[in-house]
């Protein structure tokens, strides 16, 4: 996760991603926070232009997210988490969409 030091939404945006990893991933993730205000260089290698940035590397492709991850449902959509097994969608196996599933999800990514 990309901070710019210990401002309010830097703060609420890890207390957020903890309660999102202790709840739904249960020991299954590392946080590494970056605060950019001390090394600023490391934006340029993950893209970041604006924080809080969480960047989930793991499994592939690489997902960003940007706030205060508030927004616990989206946060999760965002990361392809089902929220019911705590795996993420990449490591499951392939299932045969629900057309409504996937019409809500894209309303739910798109805000």
């Amino acid at each position: 996760m990309y901070i710019a030091g210990g401002g309010l939404k830097s703060l609420e945006a890890f207390t957020n991603l903890k309660k999102i990893c202790d709840e739904h991933l249960a020991g299954k993730c590392r946080i590494e926070v970056i605060d950019l205000l001390k090394t600023p260089q490391l934006a340029r290698g993950d893209q970041i232009l604006a924080m809080p940035t969480l960047v989930r590397t793991l499994p592939k492709p690489i997902k960003k997210i940007m706030g205060d991850l508030s927004n616990i449902d989206r946060v999760l959509v965002g990361l392809d988490i089902r929220p019911d097994s705590c795996t993420p969608i990449s490591e499951q196996p392939e299932e045969s969409p629900d057309p409504q599933a996937v019409a809500r999800n894209r309303r739910v990514a798109r805000g």
